[in-house]
């Protein structure tokens, strides 16, 4: 039985072609050591949830720059046909510019890696994944192909993993918000927490 990616675990590495400012680049996942990922894949280029969902983390790349996190957009597509998508306007089914790479995973072996790969349909699963500082994945989840992810949830979790990151000694309980109360996970010290809501 092969091993499967978990949280805990260090981020696979990949090098790939990219499209960065409407130019191709090589790209390597380690480049962005010391600072957050979000890579996430999508099925196919020219589809119709994925371009409201490359729109929408470009349209809030600003808010993930600020929590030191770079976007990286992958699909089993070539970096040519990238490049057509990112220079076809949004009303014509295209993503316009946007401001951060899409990757070509065209071997797909970075969607192996992942395990997000579905092998009958050939392309990607919409799979999300946050990988801290250190390169360790911190944050995975894998949707259908049928419905698109949430940027407001995306960034929740961030800072919810950056807030522990920078606090070991508390936790973030459900639905935790930046400025929310955290607890301490001790059994007399959470009673504080627990009383109080």
């Amino acid at each position: 039985m092969e091993d499967c990616l978990r949280v805990g675990q260090m981020a696979p590495d990949f090098t790939a072609t990219a499209v960065v400012d409407q130019e191709f680049k090589t790209i390597k996942l380690s480049d962005f050591r010391g600072q957050y990922v979000v890579l996430f894949f999508y099925p196919l280029d020219f589809t119709f949830v994925c371009p409201t969902e490359i729109t929408a983390f470009s349209d809030r790349n600003e808010d993930f720059t600020k929590l030191s996190t770079q976007i990286l957009g992958i699909s089993v597509d070539s970096e040519f046909a990238h490049l057509a998508w990112i220079q076809t306007d949004r009303k014509e089914g295209g993503v316009g510019d946007i401001a951060y790479p899409l990757v070509s995973d065209i071997k797909k072996e970075i969607s192996t890696a992942y395990n997000v790969l579905d092998p009958d349909a050939g392309v990607a699963l919409r799979g999300l994944f946050i990988i801290d500082k250190d390169g360790i994945l911190q944050y995975a989840t894998i949707n259908n192909l049928s419905f698109g992810r949430s940027v407001d949830e995306t960034l929740r979790t961030l800072k919810a993993i950056q807030y522990v990151q920078a606090h070991p000694d508390e936790v973030c309980p459900a639905g935790w918000q930046e400025g929310d109360k955290t607890m301490i996970p001790d059994p007399k010290k959470s009673k504080v927490y627990f009383s109080a809501v």
